[in-house]
């Protein structure tokens, strides 16, 4: 057996990535399911895109996809990171939504981080679905067909989102104990050593900058959505 044929028989856990994402989404669980993958050969972690080409992201760091969206048809996990603006024109991105939903019908989990969340909307994947994105863009779910819920990370039957940035990682680990034990998923958070105490102390979830933030958001989807005025209304009556 070649170790081409090995690869192929291996399940592929897919990172989309698209222009203008945000990294930390992308990168955090693909450096802990890459570890699965060490840990055990039964999964292998790919970067999927429309093209190989090198694309830009919410920093200055670019990322090129390890696979095109034709390489990988038919992964048993997908994952999309989230953003801001870019991200909202993902939204209206076909090439994009409709791999997406080609993938999904045969894919054992579809997985997201932040508002990586409302491009599975776009793409009819949450319709009657519990949900959860970014705090500032959640109760935009309603929007997208899904009941928005303010957790960590959601799962309702294949669906898998996270919340914002950060808890990608935890989303994956959380993969890696569902995939492969509670054993494994600890020995990666000790070997990426994940055990944050951030100076300022846990969230105040009491007092989130919500009020000074909405016109932000407002602005953000028009700006992101100028060119899709029907989706536009329909967050916007949401928001």
């Amino acid at each position: 057996m070649t170790d081409e044929q090995k690869t192929d028989e291996r399940k592929t856990i897919a990172f989309v990535v698209y222009p203008g994402l945000t990294p930390l989404d992308l990168v955090g669980p693909l450096q802990v399911l890459t570890a699965l993958g060490q840990l055990d050969p039964r999964y292998r972690t790919v970067v999927v895109g429309a093209t190989k080409d090198t694309v830009g992201t919410d920093t200055p760091l670019r990322i090129a996809p390890s696979h095109t969206f034709d390489e990988v048809p038919s992964p048993f996990a997908v994952l999309v990171p989230g953003g801001t603006v870019p991200t909202l024109h993902a939204m209206a991105d076909e090439r994009l939504l409709a791999w997406l939903r080609t993938a999904a019908e045969g894919a054992e989990l579809v997985t997201s981080v932040c508002a990586g969340s409302l491009v599975l909307g776009a793409a009819g994947l949450l319709d009657g679905r519990q949900a959860t994105t970014h705090w500032m863009f959640r109760d935009l779910l309603t929007g997208l067909g899904a009941t928005p819920v303010a957790r960590r990370w959601v799962e309702d039957g294949p669906v898998i989102t996270a919340a914002g940035v950060s808890a990608g990682i935890d989303l994956a680990l959380h993969l890696a104990e569902r995939l492969a034990g509670r054993p494994v998923a600890t020995a990666i958070q000790f070997v990426i050593e994940y055990d944050p105490e951030p100076p300022q102390g846990a969230l105040d979830w009491a007092n989130q900058p919500y009020g000074d933030l909405k016109p932000l958001r407002e602005h953000t989807l028009r700006e992101g959505l100028a060119a899709n005025p029907a989706l536009l209304a329909k967050l916007l009556a949401h928001a």
